[in-house]
């Protein structure tokens, strides 16, 4: 697997001399947007990114001038413009398993009223690429580019559960290096989703991410090696536990297997 959290800046104790540092600068800055949404000032990006306020401040001028960024100068802050949409509309729209997946998806989103979610993962997050919801209104919302914690969604413990273990241990290195003293949680959940979906074949998340939301969610793994996640969840009053455990899951299951059967 290549998509790691941070690409290796070293080698054998030495600098990768193929690393470009201040792509990776630029890239970080634009990633903080994404970590706290709105809109940010310079000082907000050097606290998020923990790089200088002048290497801070000479990014946000380039991203600008590429499109990247938009300067308020009511606010004298940043935004994203619309250059990231631009970017992420051409990959998304590029996606055949989001395109194979949906209607598979919106059969079984109608079936349940809830909402059905595609995702993958950036760093320490699962990002959305396709979100199906049912006609109940309550179902829960979540745009694409909206993204859950990989740790505690059941979106992130099915990606976890389905990652070969080397790749699995390299990614659970890099969470305990940020989790602090939530480790051990994190740790314990995802430890709980292998014996879950050793089991069942799917993973839940009862509150975990979000105290008023259950959820299940199963791995998706792709002809050409990559890991996704199907999830599908809602509002504690219209998904128990024992709902999602003997009804959702294999549902969702099944689902799975029928976008891999198409050959995606």
């Amino acid at each position: 697997m290549t998509d790691i959290f941070d690409a290796p800046r070293e080698k054998s104790g030495e600098k990768d001399r193929k690393f470009i540092e201040s792509l990776a600068r630029g890239l970080d800055v634009l990633r903080a947007f994404s970590r706290q949404g709105g809109v940010l000032g310079n000082q907000d990006l050097a606290r998020i990114t923990n790089l200088p306020k002048p290497t801070v401040s000479r990014m946000t001028y380039t991203l600008t001038q590429l499109g990247y960024l938009t300067y308020s100068t009511q606010l004298e802050k940043y935004q994203l413009d619309a250059g990231v949409l631009a970017l992420g509309y051409a990959y998304t729209s590029n996606l055949q398993v989001r395109r194979v997946a949906k209607p598979i998806m919106d059969s079984l989103a109608q079936r349940v009223g809830l909402s059905v979610g595609l995702t993958i993962r950036e760093r320490l997050s699962m990002l959305y690429v396709e979100n199906c919801r049912g006609d109940d209104s309550q179902a829960l919302r979540m745009e694409v580019g909206s993204s859950l914690p990989l740790a505690t969604s059941a979106a992130g413990r099915a990606y976890m559960v389905g990652l070969p273990q080397h790749d699995r241990e390299i990614v659970l290195s890099e969470m305990k290096k940020r989790a602090g003293a939530k480790w051990q949680e994190f740790e314990k959940g995802i430890d709980n989703a292998m014996v879950e979906y050793d089991d069942l074949g799917f993973c839940t998340s009862f509150g975990e991410w979000d105290k008023a939301i259950n959820s299940v969610g199963v791995p998706l793994k792709l002809q050409d090696g990559r890991i996704m996640s199907l999830n599908i969840g809602g509002p504690k009053h219209l998904v128990s536990e024992d709902v999602a455990i003997e009804s959702l899951g294999p549902q969702l299951v099944h689902v799975a297997r029928d976008i891999i059967a198409t050959g995606v």
